[in-house]
């Protein structure tokens, strides 16, 4: 399928095909896909669960506040953001990053290269994604607004800016995941109606992970997508400057 006939097939899908199975192997595969996905830094902090556990999907059917796209779900899978995990991930970027620079730039350049980012994954990102009570959050939100009186300057510096770009790059993910299982032929409808303590609850998952998505899986029967796509009309979100 072309992009324009991917994105014309996605819908949310509120009713799966009971009769018509969805193959694990193919949605690990779009999971894999969906990592390909820009992630602010590329820190990539996020990870996907897999739900093909028959408990464990009727577990998250009453998680889900009940919704036939849930009961009728083939599959699902979880979308978590892991904030905690960015010194880790940043260590690994930098690890990469050495030895891309030494692949790919010219020689003169490498040292400085290497050095500017160990600055930004080493000093940088620990110091934007540490959290105290939402103290620390505060310190570098008032520092971004001194410095950014004399030259541009990020902004978003709390600990809720830091928290809702994690989920930015998470969503890019799950975007892409669906994108991938409608160029299969599969179907997919992306929840925010959840309980996420009782979606962690049934993935035994710790308290410092948050849902991002609930994405259910499976074929649509002809009632499984309600009617016609509704959109604003192009010209009320589009500004040419």
């Amino acid at each position: 399928m072309s992009l324009q006939e991917i994105l014309n097939h996605r819908r949310a899908v509120r009713h799966f095909d009971p009769a018509k199975p969805i193959d694990e192997t193919t949605v690990k595969k779009c999971i894999e896909l969906a990592s390909l996905a820009p992630t602010s830094s590329n820190l990539q902090l996020w990870e996907a669960y897999h739900v093909t556990d028959k408990q464990v999907l009727e577990q998250l059917v009453p998680a889900c506040l009940d919704q036939k796209t849930a009961r009728s779900a083939q599959q699902i899978v979880v979308f978590v953001t892991r904030q905690d995990r960015y010194k880790q991930h940043a260590k690994a970027v930098l690890a990469f990053e050495e030895g891309n620079v030494r692949r790919n730039s010219p020689a003169e350049r490498q040292d400085k290269r290497i050095k500017d980012k160990a600055m930004f994954y080493g000093k940088l990102i620990p110091f934007t994604y540490s959290r105290c009570l939402g103290l620390w959050g505060l310190v570098r939100k008032g520092l971004a607004q001194c410095i950014g009186l004399f030259r541009p300057m990020t902004r978003q510096m709390s600990e809720g800016d830091v928290r809702v770009s994690v989920h930015k790059s998470c969503a890019l993910v799950a975007q892409t995941f669906m994108l991938a299982m409608s160029e299969v032929g599969y179907d997919t409808c992306p929840l925010e109606g959840f309980d996420s303590w009782r979606v962690k609850k049934a993935l035994k998952l710790p308290y410092n992970m948050e849902i991002n998505m609930v994405i259910t899986c499976g074929i649509r029967v002809p009632s499984g997508v309600w009617g016609e796509r509704f959109r604003l009309p192009f010209e009320e979100t589009y500004h040419k400057v």
